[in-house]
């Protein structure tokens, strides 16, 4: 599998697999709206085929990861985005890395956690204001349970050594 940064010839494919997983190229986190086309990425191949994308944010010396999809789900591809990431967090000087996920993803609470991640705060009700800037978030999501919630997760990057990673 390569890791690489994402390319214009990559942005196509990259909108399109943002709008298929999140209903539009927005993204709503911590009541801030993301146009994820003009966010920095990272695109996994396996092949020479695009699998995964990674988006993110930095702000000063934190970085918001904003998208993760993997197209092989439990084939390592999300893995290996996420450590790439770090690393380049490690290399940049960065000490935080954060997300937000919703109260219903069961599935990505269980992976940042088995990462390392930890969660670091519930901001109830959260998306029910979100839906004021984006109003396709479903109401319900994974098995029926109402999506309400934002739950933040946090890695602290600067206790990563070289050697870690």
């Amino acid at each position: 599998m390569e890791v690489r940064s994402l390319e214009s010839s990559d942005r196509e494919w990259a909108d399109a697999l943002v709008a298929q997983h999140f209903g539009s190229p927005r993204v709503v986190s911590r009541g801030r709206l993301h146009d994820t086309a003009a966010l920095p990425a990272l695109i996994a191949f396996q092949e020479d085929v695009p699998v995964g994308l990674l988006m993110y944010r930095v702000e000063g010396d934190e970085c918001e990861l904003v998208v993760l999809v993997s197209e092989r789900p439990r084939e390592g591809i999300a893995i290996a985005l996420v450590h790439a990431l770090v690393e380049h967090l490690r290399v940049s000087g960065c000490a935080r890395a954060w997300l937000v996920t919703t109260n219903d993803n069961f599935g990505a609470r269980s992976f940042y956690e088995s990462l390392g991640w930890r969660l670091a705060a519930v901001h109830h009700g959260a998306v029910t204001r979100a839906r004021e800037l984006k109003p396709e978030i479903p109401v319900f999501g994974e098995n029926g349970v109402a999506i309400e919630d934002e739950l933040e997760y946090e890695f602290d990057v600067s206790r990563i050594t070289r050697a870690s990673t």
